[in-house]
C-alpha cells in the first residue's frame, strides 16, 4: 500500500513541482493550501504567497495531477503566532522575520497536527533544502540545498529531530531552472508564475501603515540621539526604522548616517555613522540544535545573521544567557529580533534569535 503524504500546495511553482515529485517517486499524494487571513482583494495585483487567487492555482493544479486538494483554515494561529509576534516585536523595537515564525508555528507545527485529519503522517513542502541521517550522529541531519542561491535553511533552522522525521523537501536536489522544466514537462499552468518577494500580510512593503492599521495605534514619536547620547531631532516612531537604515532619517550631515541602534524602553533611535553599525560578537536566545543535542564547549562555525549573507567564519560559546557568537571579522548592521543560523560547510547546526550585539 503506498504512503499517503499531504503536500503543502502554496499555489507557487516550487509547490507544485514538489507534488509532481512525490507522485513520482510513488507516494499517495494529497494537497493542502493553507488559509491565513482575509486577503481581500490582493489577488494578482502583488507577489506575495497565500492570497485566494493562490488558492484557485494550488486547487487548478491538484485537478491537473488528479489529486485531491484540501483547504486549512489556519487564520487564528497564523494571526496569533506570525502576525502578532511581527508587530510586537517591531513595537519593542526589533527586526523580527514573519518567515520563520510561520515555519516554526504554523508550517511545521500546526500543519503537522492537522495532517492525521486526512489520513497523512507526512508532510512534504516545496523549500530548498535537504534532509538526511546521519548514522554515526544518530541524527536527523538539516542540509543545505544543491542550488546556493535559492537554499531557505536559514528559515527552517528551529525544526525539531521529530519534525524533521515527518517532513520532505522534495526539491532539495534541484535548482530553480530544473524546477520550472519539470512544471512545464507536468504542463501546469503556473510553470512560469514569478517567485514571491513581499511578506504575505504585508504586500506593499508598508510595514509602519499595516501596523498601524492593524492595531489602530499610532507610533509614537520620540528622540533621535547621536552616538554619545545627545538629542539631535525628532523620529517618526520605532515602527519606522530598522538597524542600518539610511534613508528616511531627515537629516544632512557631512558623511552619511544610519540607525545604529534603537530603545523601545525610552523611545529613541541613536544614528551614527558606518563604523558605528559593525560589531564581531552577538547574544542570541530561543536557540535551537539541528546537528547536535546541545552546546556544551566552544564550537567552529559559519554563521549568517541575515538571509542572503554569505555564512561567515565564527565561533559559536555556550553562556548563560544563550549562546555568544564571535565572528572572525566585524559584522555590519546586527539586528535584534533577526536570527543567527549556523553552519558545519552544508550541515545547519542550528541557529536563534539575535537578543544584542556585544
Amino acid at each position: 500500500m503506498k504512503e499517503k503524504i499531504l503536500a503543502a500546495m502554496s499555489g507557487g511553482v516550487d509547490s507544485s513541482a514538489s507534488a509532481v515529485l512525490l507522485l513520482e517517486q510513488g507516494y499517495d499524494v494529497a494537497g493542502v493550501t493553507m488559509a491565513l487571513y482575509d486577503q481581500g482583494d490582493i489577488g494578482k495585483k502583488t507577489r506575495s504567497c497565500c492570497s485566494a487567487d493562490d488558492i484557485a492555482d494550488a486547487r487548478s493544479v491538484c485537478a491537473r495531477l488528479g489529486i485531491d486538494h484540501y483547504v486549512f483554515n489556519m487564520g487564528n494561529i497564523f494571526h496569533k503566532e506570525v502576525i502578532d509576534r511581527f508587530i510586537s516585536g517591531y513595537q519593542c523595537g526589533l527586526t523580527p522575520n514573519p518567515c520563520i515564525d510561520c515555519n516554526k508555528y504554523v508550517k511545521f507545527d500546526a500543519l503537522l497536527r492537522r495532517a492525521g485529519d486526512v489520513g497523512c503522517w507526512r508532510i512534504a513542502t516545496g523549500h530548498y533544502a535537504r534532509i538526511e541521517y546521519d548514522d554515526a550522529a544518530q541524527r536527523i541531519l538539516l542540509k543545505t540545498a544543491a542550488d546556493d542561491h535559492k537554499d531557505q535553511t536559514y528559515f527552517l533552522y528551529s525544526m525539531t529531530q521529530e519534525q524533521l522525521a515527518r517532513v520532505k523537501f522534495p526539491l532539495g536536489g534541484l535548482t530553480k531552472p530544473e524546477t520550472r522544466r519539470l512544471a512545464e514537462k507536468a504542463m501546469l499552468t503556473n510553470a512560469r508564475k514569478p517567485d514571491s518577494q513581499d511578506i504575505c500580510f504585508v504586500p506593499d512593503g508598508d510595514y509602519a501603515g499595516f501596523i498601524e492599521r492593524t492595531t489602530g495605534q499610532a507610533p509614537k514619536p520620540g528622540d533621535f540621539l547621536d552616538t554619545e547620547g545627545r538629542v539631535i531631532g525628532q523620529h517618526r516612531g520605532l515602527v519606522h526604522y530598522t538597524v542600518g537604515q539610511r534613508k528616511g532619517l531627515g537629516f544632512a550631515f557631512p558623511e552619511p548616517h544610519y540607525v545604529c541602534s534603537k530603545d523601545a524602553q525610552h523611545n529613541t533611535v541613536t544614528i551614527g555613522t558606518s563604523e558605528r553599525l559593525f560589531a564581531k560578537r552577538l547574544l542570541a536566545g530561543d536557540c535551537n540544535w539541528i546537528a547536535v543535542q546541545a552546546l556544551t564547549a566552544p564550537m567552529r562555525v559559519q554563521a549568517k545573521i541575515r538571509y542572503g549573507q554569505k555564512a561567515q567564519p565564527a565561533t559559536l560559546f555556550p553562556d548563560e544567557n544563550g549562546t555568544v557568537i564571535e565572528f572572525d571579522e566585524p559584522q555590519r548592521a546586527i539586528s535584534p529580533g533577526q536570527a543567527t543560523v549556523w553552519y558545519d560547510g552544508d550541515v545547519v547546526v542550528g541557529g536563534g534569535t539575535i537578543i544584542k550585539s556585544l
